[in-house]
């Protein structure tokens, strides 16, 4: 043990996370390690306004980034990624070194941005897609080492698909002094009304709405209410376990898992509005993550399937007070969610610090492995004493985007 800790000590002193250093008027360049890029995927409505600029026509606001080079994992039949590379000059290779190192073999980019998401990857038992960034990852730390200097890192969506993997990702970014985010594009999106959970408040319990499936589209729903739960007092302060009920357990649990005044007020900010009677009625077989962190918080995430076409969350103070919210998703060309994101991400790649804390995403994938751990276990009670070690407070503070359509 006494070696492992000498060890990260040792790769701490040797690694400093920094800003890429470029002349004046010259741009960051990135290596995009992807799946596939194909139209209006996660790697074209984000970096895609690298080559774009950010309103996706070229006639907004330039980027100060430069796409140099990629490694495209598992292509798609719509899959673009070499016309491209043509079109915007950059040179696509076939391994994660290369790609990194521009053929030198030595470090040649500033930033690394890494996505998987919406290709054919199979699934575990569980239910959870197995994306391979601990591989990829892996394969950059490799470059960094042999380098002896690391660059910023982004991590679309899920920091991995399974707790071990995300946290030896976060520990090995943390020893190694890597400037690390991940995570979704939905905490910086529109918010109806324009509100959050008022910063270092007692909060008592939050309850979410998610809809799609859970592997995908509940990860943003956990990211959305983990967003919300580091703001109170105190900060994050770690979570001990996660269980998941489904189809009639999760009705019958009203009153006694969840507030059911709670669950009304963030189905009233649904479009159309509902109530808990209305979603009851028309949702048989919803999911519900019940989340119990260590200083007392409740937290549940319901799955509604399709019954509801959005994000939406509620909250208790502890002076019984309350407040709700839509957080809105903009799902028509040019997605421009997605820029207010890739704006924090740029942000990173220019300073080498991070916009947002990345133990949220460490928090909410283990969350998700948790709780779909739980499901195929009959409703099991997951206890999570990795989870409850991991404490951080959050400087980031969310704001209403810009319109969707400015900078056209």
């Amino acid at each position: 043990m006494r070696f492992v800790r000498l060890l990260i000590g040792l790769l701490a002193l040797s690694f400093a996370g920094t800003a890429f250093s470029v002349e004046p008027g010259q741009k960051v360049p990135i290596a995009a390690l992807l799946a596939s890029w194909f139209p209006n995927s996660h790697p074209d409505v984000l970096i895609g306004r690298v080559l774009r600029t950010y309103s996706e026509d070229g006639k907004g606001t330039p980027s100060q980034l430069q796409i140099v080079s990629a490694y495209v994992d598992r292509p798609q039949k719509t899959d673009f990624s070499e016309k491209l590379a043509a079109d915007y000059h950059f040179t696509i290779y076939k391994s994660i070194d290369q790609a990194l190192t521009l053929g030198t073999g030595k470090l040649a980019v500033g930033g690394v941005f890494l996505c998987t998401e919406w290709a054919d990857y199979p699934k575990n038992s569980i239910g959870a897609t197995l994306y391979p960034h601990r591989q990829m990852f892996d394969e950059v730390v490799k470059v960094f080492k042999a380098s002896g200097k690391v660059v910023p890192v982004f991590i679309d969506k899920h920091l991995a698909d399974n707790w071990d993997d995300a946290k030896y990702i976060y520990d090995t970014a943390k020893a190694m002094k890597i400037p690390l985010m991940a995570g979704s594009t939905m905490p910086v999106s529109w918010r109806i009304p324009a509100t959050d959970v008022k910063k270092n408040a007692r909060l008592k319990e939050i309850v979410g709405c998610s809809y799609h499936t859970l592997d995908a589209y509940g990860f943003h729903g956990l990211e959305v209410l983990q967003t919300l739960a580091e703001r109170r007092k105190g900060g994050e302060t770690g979570i001990v376990s996660v269980q998941a009920l489904k189809g009639k357990a999760v009705w019958d649990a009203a009153g006694k898992e969840y507030d059911t005044e709670l669950l009304n007020d963030a189905l009233q900010r649904s479009v159309p509005p509902m109530t808990f009677e209305q979603i009851k009625a028309k949702e048989a077989n919803p999911t519900l993550f019940i989340i119990k962190y260590r200083d007392g918080l409740r937290v549940e995430m319901f799955g509604m399937n399709y019954a509801m076409l959005h994000w939406t969350a509620a909250w208790r103070y502890k002076d019984r007070s309350k407040d709700s919210t839509i957080f809105w998703l903009h799902d028509a060309w040019p997605f421009a969610t997605f820029s207010a994101q890739m704006q924090g991400i740029e942000k990173m790649y220019l300073t080498g610090t991070p916009s947002w804390p990345v133990e949220r995403t460490l928090l909410t994938s283990g969350i998700l492995h948790a709780g779909l751990l739980s499901l195929s276990e009959n409703g099991r009670l997951v206890k999570t004493p990795g989870m409850k070690k991991i404490k951080y407070r959050s400087t980031w503070n969310w704001e209403q985007p810009s319109d969707p359509l400015a900078g056209k």
